[in-house]
């Protein structure tokens, strides 16, 4: 089948499973994920989606999200938004909400009753993450996600341009070569500043506009607080405060400008007082947190080292079920503008590392439970290039115990990394988004490539060990051993009585959270 056959078969048969065009109201994508907004929550069949080959899981949030993976969520996206428009046209009716499943259908405890408990899971933690301060985090992530395309395609040129600039190969391109790499750096705050404006509320460009000011060569010519002003200063954190800001002045002239005069006035006054407000205050104060913010990440792991890397490891997983995730990626984007990497990205992605390893494990450890190891087999391909939602919401989560060894494989890799950016050799990323080996392209530090990816490659096999041996022996309770290690296979009665298998002998992925990077 064509590519693009298959793109939009997974389209068209993910459409109907959300309850048909009539019951989408939005549609958008992230690195990994196909995100809805649902008119009606229970027209949507979960364990139907879970079944389409393509789907790796579904995360229900403030949108719907169906996970496909790097690469292909942005081939499928098009195919269904065109799919959405036709069926609109045609108008046909909306998908009637599945049936509820029969409680006879296994008697053990299947890898699709582990989705379900997952689900549960992530439905509570939904809830809890409903605070003003995580929808403010969400809000902030929508702003940076939709740069990871150009943040991933700029930072693989930047590193080809410097492994042929240290081989001394091609010295005409080069030059190119690092311009299509540093370009879009060059010109990020504007991009922050239009996604800042969209996602508060404003008008885009009006957004980027007052953001431009940060990047534009004459600031130089500038003092402020007793300071010659620098083209840059500020960068995405002040970018995003000066759009933020641009919002609210446009809001205030909307109410206060008479309409006739609205299309002059407005414009030029949000872009006038919030334009004066960054160059004599925000690019100051926001030059200097940024700064803070890369004083510290490099103390942090010049003096914390090991200590530093294993908590940071080791407590990734938990902080993206509490959605405090999203405010490390204005970080991530911050020191990336500053070092030209971030020595955060590769020490977190050990987090998935354990969960490999865990996962990995419990395959060994319930030999009879082929429905769970059915998922472990699906899923595992995805986990190691960093998507690691399908093992953590299918399978370590709900069983409990190897989600928590899961943490310490991560602890130990973000250890092992740390200890070596003590030493010196520091580790790290030119983009976000990707994890697992999808980093390899990306990775940068200061000792030369083929030693950053060595370090690297030595904390994931770190990662995948340790979570491997802690779960293996302390992941399992002897109850937890005996409720799981059954076989799910149906008996030939159950599915000549039912038409179908057993609950579990389908597939086994399952209900997924957000991981970034992402």
């Amino acid at each position: 089948m064509a590519t693009e056959d298959k793109n939009r078969a997974t389209a068209a048969a993910i459409l109907p499973l959300v309850g048909g065009a009539e019951n989408v109201s939005s549609i958008a994508h992230c690195m990994t994920r196909l995100r809805l907004g649902l008119r009606d929550r229970s027209l949507v069949d979960d364990e139907a989606l879970k079944a389409v080959p393509s789907v790796m899981g579904v995360v229900e949030d403030d949108t719907y999200q169906i996970v496909l993976g790097p690469g292909t969520v942005a081939r499928v996206t098009p195919e269904f938004e065109r799919l959405v428009e036709e069926g609109r046209a045609s108008a046909p009716a909306p998908a009637p909400a599945p049936a509820a499943p029969d409680s006879s259908d296994a008697t053990a405890v299947s890898a699709q009753e582990l989705a379900a408990q997952g689900a549960a899971l992530k439905a509570r933690q939904k809830a809890k993450n409903a605070t003003p301060f995580k929808l403010f985090l969400r809000r902030i992530a929508n702003i940076f996600v939709p740069l990871i395309p150009a943040l991933i395609g700029c930072g693989i040129i930047a590193g080809l341009n410097g492994l042929l600039v240290n081989l001394g190969w091609l010295p005409s391109v080069t030059p190119a070569l690092a311009a299509m790499a540093s370009g879009f750096m060059a010109l990020i705050a504007v991009f922050v500043g239009y996604n800042t404006a969209k996602e508060f509320g404003g008008t885009p460009i009006l957004g980027g506009a007052v953001a431009a000011i940060i990047v534009f060569p004459g600031v130089a010519n500038i003092d402020a607080f007793g300071q010659t002003l620098a083209p840059g200063q500020g960068g995405v954190l002040g970018a995003l405060g000066a759009a933020v800001l641009a919002v609210y002045v446009e809001k205030w002239c909307r109410r206060w400008v008479p309409e006739a005069l609205d299309v002059l006035v407005t414009p030029t006054l949000t872009v006038l007082i919030s334009g004066l407000v960054t160059i004599f205050g925000l690019m100051y104060v926001a030059g200097e947190v940024a700064s803070a913010i890369g004083t510290f990440a490099d103390w942090l792991l010049s003096t914390g080292g090991a200590g530093a890397g294993f908590l940071l490891g080791g407590f990734f997983l938990p902080l993206v079920m509490l959605g405090l995730h999203q405010a490390l990626i204005p970080i991530h984007t911050t020191l990336i503008e500053q070092q030209g990497f971030t020595v955060l990205l590769p020490i977190l992605a050990m987090a998935g590392a354990g969960q490999v390893g865990a996962a990995a494990a419990v395959y060994l450890r319930l030999p009879r439970n082929e429905s769970i190891r059915k998922t472990i087999k699906s899923a595992m391909p995805a986990g190691l290039l960093g998507v690691g939602e399908p093992l953590i919401y299918g399978v370590s989560l709900p069983l409990g115990r190897p989600f928590v060894t899961a943490c310490v494989g991560g602890a130990f890799g973000g250890g092992f990394v740390g200890l070596f950016n003590q030493l010196g050799d520091s580790v790290g990323s030119t983009a976000i988004g990707p994890s697992g080996w999808a980093l390899f392209p990306l990775l940068d530090g200061n000792h030369g490539l083929g030693t950053t990816i060595a370090i690297y490659a030595g904390g994931l096999l770190v990662g995948y060990v340790a979570g491997f041996v802690a779960t293996y022996f302390f992941g399992f309770s002897k109850t937890l051993l005996e409720e799981f290690n059954v076989s799910q296979e149906p008996a030939p009665s159950t599915v000549a009585a039912t038409g179908r298998p057993a609950a579990g002998s389908g597939t086994g992925d399952s209900a997924a959270k957000e991981p970034a990077g992402v």
